[in-house]
Formats: C-alpha cells, structure tokens, sequence
C-alpha cells in the first residue's frame, strides 16, 4: 500500500473564501512592511560592515566578561553572542563577538583585532581565535545595492517567462506570488531579528525558483483543462487543476521540509538562517501558489479559446516545454 498524504482524487473547493486568503495575505503583507521600516533588519557583518571574532574556549561563556574586556577599548557598538550547537562538545563553548566599522577604516586593522584578542586572552585564558572576518562599510554597501539587483532581476525574468510560456495575467499571478513570498520572508527575519547576510538573498533566489516551479505546475494544468473543459467556468477550472497537482504539490513540500528541518536541528549555526529562510520559503511559497496565484488569474480572467493564438499576448512559446 502506497503512502499518501491527500487522497488520490479530491474535490476541494479553493476559493470558496478566497477573498479571505487575499486579506489574509494582505495583512501579513502590511506586517512585514511595518516591521521592516520599524524595526529593520539585523543585518550581518556582509551588509553593515566590520568585524566578526569567533572564539573558542572550555570555560562557559560569560557576557559579562566578555564585554568587560572589550569596553574598555572604546570601539563602538559590540554585540556578543554565544553560540549554541547540538554538535559541540562539553569543553566547546564558543562566542561570536562582532564589533561596528571603525571611522576612517575600510577593514580592520591588525592592531585593532590584536587588542582585541589581547584582551580576550588576559579575561579567558584559554580562549582560542578561531576566525576573524572583515567587511568595509563601502563594500557592504554595494552588496546591498547588488542583493536588491539580483532578486528584483529574477522577479523580472520570472515575469517575461511566465509571460512569453502562457498570457500575461498568468504572468502577473504568478509575480504577485514571488513578491508575497519574499516580502513575508524579509518580514519574518524582520520580526524575528535574525541576522541577514548573503546566505540569506540566495535563499531569497532560491524560494523565488521554488515558488515559480509549484506555480508553474499549476497553472501548466490550468492550460490543459482550459482546452479540455470548455463549458466549465474559470473557477472551476482553477478548482480543479489544483485538485489534480495537490498530491504532487504536497509530497514534493514535505520531502524538502524534511531534509531542511534535519539541517536545521543539525547542520550548526554557519547555514542555520540560510536553513530558517528556505523553510519558511517552502511552506509560503506552497500556499501563494494555491491561493494567492490561482486567485489573482480568478480574478483576472483568462482567455479560453486557445485554438486560436493571440499574436499579441506573448504565448509564441506557450507550446515549448522546458
């Protein structure tokens, strides 16, 4: 007997309340975008610039102490972490010490970080330096410019794809989607306060594409049902595409989720943001494929006589499979 998570045939009725999902997504829209211009981003040593010391020692780690040696050498703003990992051992405490860009510095200095150490080292004296990592404010600042360049390009390409594969209210639909999934995500880390870096724009490019192939499988079976079931209304239509792709939809989510919660609880803190925004990714994406793209082509309405191609609605490719 086969394992299933949904039964092979169903007849769910997904925009019963679709008003009811649009809102809902609307309202968590609007949440994240008053976080984000609130509360900001914890952004992380690659977009805000300065120094990162991780350190190693067999004594527990004490803020206090830690913080004791390091204010008296005037730096600015210091933030002390301990680092928590179900693969450390008993002796392995280990701390993450991230220190502001100096004024007048595009890196740290080696005097800087040498004072740094010197300091750590007389408080614990069997503390290890493990890394130093530095990133100027310069630098930092073009990698956001990049960061926001390479997801708004990938929207945009999603956008002439979908576009030049189907007609453009699919198009539109399915961009909707991605901007409802990244902007939750950035609203998520947000609210949450965990630290943003690069890992995390490529988890962003990589929900975009996760999100794009749930939809595009959707609205693939839309296109064949359309030709298939002319006397059925849109609604239906829609209904019962997301009917048919719901098994594949779901096996294909809770597999990833699966692999992604076991590097989540194991795979230590280095990939554990990355890991967090590709979880949350996959369960938005599953849902603004469902009910937040399918709902904005209900709304837009499609054309149904694809029989007759319109030269002008971008589908030369529409018969091209990739």
């Amino acid at each position: 007997m086969r394992l299933r998570l949904v039964p092979e045939i169903t007849s769910l009725d997904f925009f019963s309340r679709s008003k009811l999902w649009l809102g809902l997504s609307s309202i968590l829209i609007v949440a994240s975008l008053v976080s984000f211009f609130s509360m900001g981003l914890n952004f992380g040593i690659d977009f805000r610039g300065g120094t990162t010391i991780r350190t190693e020692s067999a004594q527990t780690v004490d803020i206090g102490v830690y913080r004791g040696a390091i204010d008296a050498l005037g730096l600015g703003d210091v933030t002390i972490t301990e680092v928590f990992d179900p693969t450390f051992g008993p002796d392995q405490n280990v701390a993450m010490i991230r220190i502001q860009a100096q004024e007048g510095e595009e890196s740290a200095s080696a005097e800087m970080v040498a004072l740094v150490e010197g300091a750590l080292a007389e408080a614990i004296p069997d503390i290890q330096f493990v890394s130093v990592e530095s990133v100027g404010p310069k630098v930092s600042g073009e990698l956001v410019q990049t960061a926001i360049t390479a997801v708004a390009l990938a929207i945009g390409a999603v956008l002439i794809y979908i576009w030049l594969r189907f007609e453009w209210q699919f198009a539109l639909g399915a961009v909707v989607a991605l901007v409802h999934d990244v902007v939750l995500t950035i609203g998520i880390f947000s609210i949450v306060q965990i630290r943003f870096d690069l890992a995390i724009i490529a988890a962003l490019l990589t929900i975009v594409g996760y999100s794009l192939n749930d939809t595009v499988v959707v609205f693939d079976r839309v296109r064949e049902n359309l030709r298939k079931f002319k006397q059925m209304t849109l609604k239906e239509v829609l209904n019962l595409s997301i009917n048919e792709t719901l098994s594949r939809t779901l096996m294909t989510s809770v597999t990833t989720l699966l692999a992604l919660i076991s590097l989540f609880v194991l795979g230590g803190d280095v990939i554990r943001g990355f890991v967090f925004a590709m979880i949350w990714g996959v369960v938005v994406g599953t849902y603004s494929s469902v009910f937040v793209a399918s709902t904005i082509l209900l709304y837009l309405g499609v054309k149904r006589d694809w029989s007759k191609p319109d030269k002008g609605a971008g589908t030369q490719f529409a018969n091209v499979d990739a």
